[in-house]
């Protein structure tokens, strides 16, 4: 069921959407499809924050399962995530939209130091917010910092853009009859283990009733489909 245009929202990127399907690294082509996405949202005069991961960089749990102690394999996961927010602040910018990057880890010479009230002053003014380097500690994924964002910054809807179409039952790339969910509450999510998100997130999302959409990032026009309360992707709220 369709609800109402959302007004102020948290867009979480994953690292997959700054590189083609099974690559790695940063594919210009690829952060520009998403840039212009982003510049449509932008066009409907939403509020827009946007959390990105870095895993097309580097991948904190792979290198602890490497031997790297896991505290320091995230902090260079968090370092990856900037790397991508300012490869997509400088594509949006050359699109003609105003952008702020605040990162979590203070770097002033490249961005920001995220600030709650200096964020929502952003988005009041129109800016597009990126948030980077996750929740700036170790141990938390950049889902939770999503989570957290959206929770800080009064977001009406937690946006889940992915590499699927949505929430299954199973993988559906191993399991053909896989079945999707058009809409789940937080309860069945954490009760029946299903990887959408950790378990932090979700969490945080249901104690602060932000419904959360996972949607195919790669579909063209789903970031404003989302935005404008049509039906798309798995609805958890």
């Amino acid at each position: 069921m369709a609800s109402q245009k959302l007004r102020r929202v948290l867009l979480k990127i994953s690292g997959e959407g700054f590189c083609k399907v099974a690559d790695r690294g940063i594919d210009i082509a690829e952060v520009s499809a998403v840039a212009d996405e982003i510049v449509s949202a932008h066009e409907l005069r939403v509020q827009l924050a946007v959390v990105v991961g870095g895993g097309n960089i580097v991948r904190g749990a792979e290198l602890s399962e490497q031997g790297v102690d896991q505290a320091t394999g995230d902090y260079m996961g968090m370092l990856a995530t900037v790397v991508n927010a300012l490869a997509l602040q400088d594509l949006l910018e050359r699109r003609g939209v105003p952008t702020r990057v605040l990162t979590a880890i203070p770097m002033q010479s490249v961005a920001e130091p995220f600030i709650r009230r200096r964020g929502i002053r952003h988005l009041e003014k129109g800016r597009i917010v990126i948030l980077a380097a996750g929740t700036g500690n170790p141990h938390f994924t950049t889902d939770t910092a999503a989570a957290l964002r959206a929770t800080e910054l009064h977001a009406d809807a937690l946006l889940k853009a992915t590499k699927v179409d949505g929430v299954y039952t199973a993988d559906p790339k191993k399991d053909p009859t896989a079945k999707k969910y058009d809409s789940l509450s937080y309860m069945e999510v954490l009760n029946n283990h299903l990887r959408v998100m950790d378990s932090t997130a979700i969490s945080m999302c249901m104690e602060n009733r932000i419904p959360i959409i996972v949607f195919n990032l790669k579909k063209k026009g789903n970031i404003v489909r989302a935005i404008r309360g049509k039906q798309i992707g798995t609805r958890i709220q």
